[in-house]
């Protein structure tokens, strides 16, 4: 239909449908003064193209950038000032690379980071300033390396901890002051370790050990 394809609207889906068509065009478009052009254009162009050019102003086009450079050319956008580019670059980055985005400034960088990071180079983060992180280091640590965050000052962090743990090192968060974190560690403890909690001030708690006290019991009446 006359005005559903056209790259000189201000329509960002009338551009996209034109260079969609006719990506052999699209180069022409990569200096045009509307930054949605240009993304676009970055969008179609060949990647050659987008080698030559000189780091754009607009940080949407930089991120259409990023999702497009191989993964080995990225280096120059670790230090980004917007935020959301570095973010493209912690998800495409080779895992093992990662580190140099470790001690970013912005927290959701820094989470991006976590959720891809190596498993042993986790332990890095397990003192980030941030909880979200901590909550993502708390999910992909490996359970054995979990007592880093045995005394985490968050009890969210605590509670994933918990329900992560080892039995024996679970049996060490038994008198944590959040009730949650001693239910999820009342499940996995060992049971002679959970025998004290059954007069717990948490009604959840004291259910939780005496149902696996049971069933302790009924198992070895069978």
């Amino acid at each position: 239909m006359p005005g559903d394809v056209c790259v000189a609207a201000q329509s960002g889906r009338q551009i996209d449908r034109f260079l969609r068509r006719h990506p052999q065009l699209a180069q022409d478009y990569l200096n045009d003064g509307f930054w949605e052009r240009r993304a676009i254009a970055v969008r179609y162009s060949p990647l050659q193209a987008l080698r030559q050019l000189p780091r754009d102003s607009d940080e949407v086009v930089r991120r259409v950038v990023v999702s497009r450079l191989p993964i080995d050319e990225l280096d120059g956008y670790l230090r980004d000032p917007d935020r959301e580019v570095r973010m493209t670059v912690a998800n495409r980055l080779v895992p093992v690379r990662l580190g140099a985005l470790l001690n970013d400034e912005d927290y959701l960088v820094r989470l991006q980071v976590a959720k891809r990071l190596p498993h042993g180079q986790l332990r890095r983060m397990a003192d980030d300033e941030d909880r979200e992180v901590r909550k993502e280091v708390a999910r992909r640590l490996p359970p054995f390396a979990l007592s880093l965050l045995l005394k985490d000052e968050d009890a969210e962090v605590r509670r994933i901890v918990a329900a992560r743990m080892l039995p024996d090192d679970a049996a060490k968060m038994l008198a944590d002051g959040d009730w949650v974190v001693r239910l999820e560690a009342a499940q996995r403890a060992p049971l002679d370790a959970i025998n004290e909690m059954i007069d717990d001030v948490e009604p959840d708690v004291r259910a939780a050990v005496r149902q696996r006290l049971n069933e302790f019991l009924l198992g070895n009446d069978q």
